[in-house]
């Protein structure tokens, strides 16, 4: 420990320690059998960070942190922005340095037992802040997410029905403060093995108690996975060849992926009417995603589109959240520069008004989203509250293929369904694509990002609303008021502190002669 200890005494050194400490949590995202490593990994960053000698250092180490899990999160954006995705990871970074300074406050050498278990809440609330404040969709959206990381564990994903992906990320900081506790502050052991019980407790409880979804019938999705292939036709050609094969599966929807079709349809009649046939051929209306000018009106628009056997029944979804960079550059004027430097939008997509929930047939009803918009629990959760069976989200990663973009992005679709009680289709045009039952569970096989084929999911409906589409971010309001409350203490605590410290003994006036003066004289 004094070797470490003289190690970390260099500051750049201390500042590679905090980035390193910050990125250890990612690799929970891209292998899932590491799923255990989010769990725990928090716990060097916040041992560094209580250790930090002063306030200032931690908010730096608190600050690098955040520079190596920002990093180390979108390190796959390296390719497409360059330097820039650099400039963007320190920027968000910087969110975690009050962090940092809140954990030294609560955690470190000189915080009282009592304060220290206040800090077993406190610290996670925080933490919860942090995302909720980069959770705007100007700043990147929700985007790997503590939380997050943690799609492929059933008990999560039973809790994630009943606080969301944000009840998830608050107890995975929890667990990671009571161990630093354990491991560091040994006058406090006591409340963090009380945390660690009480967060087995809550979690054994929502395994047990929280409602699950009624299930009751099952419809047949088909995802339409082209794979990659350059050119709008030579896509819409292979989409249709594909699509084909599904004739006499006993299909009730067909999906593609997003920009499956780069031409407005009231533009290109004759890519209508290819849609309205396959539509009869298979017995199945088709979900088409089209990215391209719009003839109605200017701009250009990434639009879900529902076609039948007529043709595209009027049902359709604009994007309403778009990808930053890289389908608008936020800020142009002053950011534009990142055009230069990267593959950022050289123009900037036109932004939908509403969300939509469009009727297939049979009563079934969707609710489609596009692309980025899969990662905000919001839009699912409005979704289900509109009605919708299914969940579908539509998406195209092909500019990340060989990074473990494709697959993150897929997971967020497990966390999506078992949020809201509804299953989810994620349907790509170059993979990764899957289903998920409304418990989060898998549907069949994952198309992996080599994949160019047809793939039918037996989805299971689901009934009923889950605590999370109830009452929704309730997680982000109990952790806000627990800010409030602390911050609020700590200021009467101050206050009363000057109002009760000792005046300070003022020394005696003394002559020239240095002895001290005397009345009278």
């Amino acid at each position: 420990m004094k070797t470490l200890g003289h190690w970390l005494a260099s500051p750049w050194r201390r500042s590679l320690a905090a980035a390193l400490a910050g990125a250890l949590p990612v690799l929970a995202f891209p292998a899932p059998a590491l799923w255990w490593c989010a769990g725990l990994a928090l716990v060097p960053w916040l041992l560094l960070l209580r250790s930090a000698p002063t306030g200032r250092r931690a908010v730096y180490d608190g600050w690098c942190g955040g520079f190596g899990f920002m990093l180390a999160m979108h390190h796959w954006l390296l390719p497409s922005l360059h330097v820039f995705t650099f400039v963007i990871a320190a920027l968000l970074g910087a969110l975690w340095a009050p962090w940092g300074r809140l954990v030294l406050r609560m955690l470190g050498p000189a915080a009282a037992p009592r304060r220290v278990a206040a800090g077993l809440v406190v610290v996670p609330s925080g933490w919860l802040a942090i995302e909720l404040v980069r959770s705007w969709q100007g700043l990147g959206g929700p985007w790997g997410m503590l939380g997050a990381s943690q799609w492929q564990v059933a008990p999560a994903l039973q809790l994630a029905s009943v606080g969301g992906v944000w009840l998830l990320s608050f107890l995975v900081v929890a667990v990671n403060t009571a161990v630093a506790v354990l491991v560091a502050v040994r006058r406090a052991r006591t409340p963090a093995l009380a945390g660690l019980v009480a967060t087995a407790a809550v979690t054994s409880a929502a395994w047990v108690w929280a409602p699950r979804p009624d299930t009751g019938g099952t419809v047949a999705v088909a995802v339409v996975q082209p794979g990659v292939i350059a050119g709008p036709d030579r896509r819409f050609d292979r989409e249709e060849q594909l699509t084909r094969r599904l004739a006499g599966h006993g299909v009730d929807l067909v999906v593609w992926g997003e920009s499956s079709v780069g031409f407005d349809l009231a533009d290109r009649p004759d890519l209508a009417r290819r849609l309205a046939a396959l539509s009869r051929e298979t017995g199945a209306d088709l979900l088409v995603n089209v990215d391209a000018r719009r003839s109605d009106r200017p701009g250009i628009y990434k639009s879900s589109v529902l076609v039948g056997p007529a043709g595209p029944t009027g049902d359709r979804y604009d994007k309403m959240r778009l990808v930053p960079f890289g389908e608008y550059v936020p800020a142009r004027s002053l950011l534009g520069w990142a055009t230069s430097v990267g593959k950022a939008a050289g123009e900037d997509r036109r932004r939908g008004s509403r969300q939509v929930v469009m009727d297939v047939g049979d009563g079934l009803r969707i609710g489609p989203m596009v692309c980025f918009e899969t990662a905000f629990p919001d839009l699912t959760r409005h979704l289900a509250q509109d009605g919708a069976d299914v969940l579908v989200g539509q998406s195209a990663t092909s500019t990340f293929q060989g990074s473990w973009a494709p697959a993150q992005h897929a997971s967020l679709a497990a966390l999506r369904a078992a949020e809201t009680g509804r299953p989810m289709i994620h349907a790509t045009l170059t993979g990764v694509s899957a289903g998920y039952a409304a418990d989060g569970t898998r549907i069949g096989p994952r198309l992996g990002t080599d994949a160019s084929t047809a793939r039918v999911y037996d989805v299971p409906l689901a009934h009923g609303s889950t605590p999370y589409v109830r009452f929704g971010d309730w997680t982000v309001h109990a952790a806000l008021l627990v800010l409030v409350v602390w911050a609020a203490a700590e200021g009467v605590r101050a206050l009363r502190f000057r109002r009760h410290a000792p005046a300070r003994r003022v020394p005696p006036a003394r002559t020239a002669h240095g002895s001290p003066a005397r009345p009278g004289r």
